[in-house]
Order: C-alpha cells, then structure tokens, then sequence
C-alpha cells in the first residue's frame, strides 16, 4: 500500500503513523505513507498557501497554483496515482470504497482546510472526493488518518489475526457480533453461556445469531448488500418446477427439461452456497432424461472433461413435484421449509425482496427459492409457497422476459452474493 498525504499540517500525522499497528506495519514496511508539507510550495517568501474567497464571506481558499505544484511534485516522483480529497461534498465513505481505494497503486490524499480547496483545482485534478458523514470538521487531516486506517487493515500482514478482518462490521457487510472478556461476571452481567462452552461451532453459531440479530434491529439497511448464507442455520436450496406451469398464453402446461438450465441453475448454485438444487417433474420419462445427463456429468467422461460442470451436477436431486422436494427438505433440515416463490407477473401479497431477506433472517428456517419454465409458475405452485417476490425489473417500459436461468442467478446474487 503506498500512500502520499498533502497536508499544510504535517505534525498532526507524527503520532498517527508511529504508533499502534499503524506504527508497527510502517516499520516493517508493509505499507508506505508519504507526508508531503503543503507550505513547501507556498507562493512568494511567506509561502503562502490560501486567499480570501471570491464572493465574500470570510473563509479562506487553498490556492490552485500551489495545490497543482504540489501534486505535480509527487506525480514527477511517484508516477500517477488515485488524487482523493476528503470533502463533505463527496460520496459517503463505505467499506466497498475502502477495499476499491486499496487496490489501487498508489493513493494520494489531498487535505483540505479552512474553506477547502479552489473548485477548478478540484474538477480538474482530483479523482475522488470522499464524505466521513453529515458533519464538517476543520480539515482533512482527521479523514484523510480515517482513510489510511481502514485501508491498511486490508493489507496482509497489518492485523495479526486475518479472521479478525473478515469480522468486523461490515466487511461481509453485517455488523459484528458483541465482544467479551474477563471476568465471566462483572457488574452482576454475565458472558454467554455459549461463549464459555469450548465448543467452537457453538460459538459461531451464536455470533453468527448475535449478527444478524443486531443488523436486523440497528442498521436494516445494511441487509441489501450482506451475503446473509452464513447467518442461517438451516439449508438453503432451489427447486427448478416443470409443472405445473404457464404457457406463452397463460395456460397451465408442462415444460420440457433442458440441458441448459440445469447446467446453468446448477453452477448458480454451487457459486452461491446452496445446499442442493432440486428439479420437479411428473413426467418419469423427463426425469430419466435429468438422471442420464447427471450420471453423465459426474460420473461419465463428461465429469473429466469439465470438473466444473461435475460439480454443479452434482448438486441435483430429482422429484416428480414440488410437494415431494419440499417434504425431502423437511425430513432432512427436521423443520418445515419457507418456499420462496418467483414469478415475473406482478401479483398482489408479493414481498420486495429486502422484505423476504429479513423474514428469512428472523424465521431462521430452511429456504427455497423456487423458479418455474416455460412462462413463470402457475398459480397452484405460488399458492403453496410461504412469500412470492415481487417481479424483477429493469429498464423502462413493462417489457420482463427474462430465462429462468438469468432470474435465478440474479435472485440468489441479491440473497448471497457477496455485496
């Protein structure tokens, strides 16, 4: 990680960078941090580095000329890099902006102060203005340490323990579980029992619980972009409905099987965590059919051909209805699952799907999604399932015909990708 900070305040930095893990991770040049003193570039014998605004008002302006020599300077030593300015005016600093700030090469922090910073400076030379929140603070210099610090703890090597990082709020965007130590008792508050057990899958599962717990009641927000797949303790699967379905005039039918939704459905499912896909049909020809191409995939030279496509084929399991599927989920999980119906109709009770993530992180039950072919589930299959979500949308206009195969692989990226 190299870092170059422009600051007419370099002392304030001698503290921050010597200091806890900071300190120790530039010692051990894990990470490269530049201070570089804006009065250096000042203009005439006092250096100076400010004016008055145009317009009034009586706040101060860094000037252009010498903002522009100063990144000059770095940019003839270093080459070019990612200008940012910490500003009220910029986007909201979040962690998907830390992890897009430490990948990049080389990072160069512009500190604003008193004012800020001349806007034709800005419109023309800086990158990226980053927002801490809501509030103004005298200068960049607190932002710009903020900034650091969280990029940092994405380098290998910064914090001793890696988990550590993937814990933290949000990281896997979830708040974190609460923390305890000695004593077991204090105050007449107790740790939790689980925390004291020794049993590790005890343990994670109840900071796994406390997480999604606090999430849901503090920051519900947050749930758009958290993949919620580690916060369940039961399975999660998807079923892939031949029957009984909608034709292209809205009449109850049975759709073939293809080859290229299993395929497709099933790598969907591997690449996001499912436990199983599961494929209704009543017809025992279609599920002979389903059975060839599996043992094919995974058991037959297809399998060594393509180890990826094995996989995927490897997830199926094979019913001749949905009644079936979700009584062999039941038996397995030992719990009723909560089927998620899918549909490209609008229909009224239909649930958005940040409504369905909540329900399914507060139910705490097995889930499938369940998806049909042909033209969209009928009505007897939506009837049985728990909660339907509401059509995908996407462009203007009404038009919605997506293959069952991209609507499953976009249902379950909102549900469990990885924001």
């Amino acid at each position: 990680m190299n870092v170059t900070i422009i600051t007419a305040f370099p002392g304030l930095f001698d503290g921050f960078l010597s200091e806890s893990m900071i300190g120790r991770a530039v010692a051990r040049g894990l990470i490269s941090i530049e201070i570089l003193d804006l009065r250096n570039f000042g203009a005439g014998n006092y250096r100076q580095i400010d004016d008055y605004a145009f317009g009034g008002g009586g706040g101060m302006v860094l000037l252009p000329q010498v903002m522009e020599k100063a990144l000059s300077s770095v940019k003839s030593r270093k080459g070019g890099g990612l200008v940012v300015y910490p500003s009220p005016q910029g986007d909201l600093l979040s962690q998907e902006v830390v992890e897009t700030l430490a990948a990049q090469e080389h990072v160069v922090i512009i500190c604003g102060h008193y004012e800020g910073l001349d806007e034709r400076f800005v419109s023309s030379q800086v990158d990226r203005e980053i927002s801490m929140g809501d509030f103004v603070l005298t200068g960049g210099e607190i932002p710009a340490m903020a900034i650091v610090d969280a990029m940092s703890r994405l380098v290998q090597g910064v914090i001793g323990k890696e988990t550590a990082v993937i814990e933290d709020s949000f990281y896997r965007g979830m708040l974190d579980h609460p923390n305890f130590t000695r004593p077991a008792e204090w105050r007449g508050m107790k740790v939790p029992e689980e925390l004291l057990s020794g049993n590790a899958a005890e343990i994670e599962k109840w900071r796994r619980n406390e997480a999604s717990e606090r999430t849901l009641s503090r920051r519900p927000e947050l749930l758009g972009r958290a993949n919620i797949r580690p916060y369940l303790p039961r399975g999660v699967y998807a079923v892939l409905v031949h029957s009984p379905v909608l034709d292209r005039n809205g009449e109850k039918t049975t759709a073939a099987v293809t080859g290229l939704d299993l395929s497709d459905i099933g790598r969907s499912c591997r690449t996001y965590g499912l436990d199983r896909f599961l494929v209704t049909t009543p017809l025992a020809s279609q599920r002979a059919l389903v059975k060839k191409m599996a043992v094919h995939w995974t058991e037959g030279m297809g399998g060594t051909l393509n180890p990826d496509r094995k996989e995927a084929f490897g997830m199926l399991k094979i019913f001749p209805s949905l009644g079936k599927a979700a009584e062999w989920v039941a038996k397995r999980e030992k719990e009723t699952p909560l089927l998620v119906g899918t549909t490209a109709r609008p229909r009224a009770g239909s649930f958005h799907w940040l409504e369905v993530k909540r329900r399914i992180l507060k139910e705490k039950k097995p889930v499938v999604f369940v998806f049909g072919t042909g033209s969209g589930l009928h009505d007897e299959v939506l009837e049985k399932c728990g909660v339907v979500l509401q059509p995908l949308s996407g462009g203007p206009g009404d038009y919605n015909h997506l293959s069952v195969r991209t609507a499953a692989g976009i249902v379950l990226d909102r549900f469990f990708g990885w924001r």
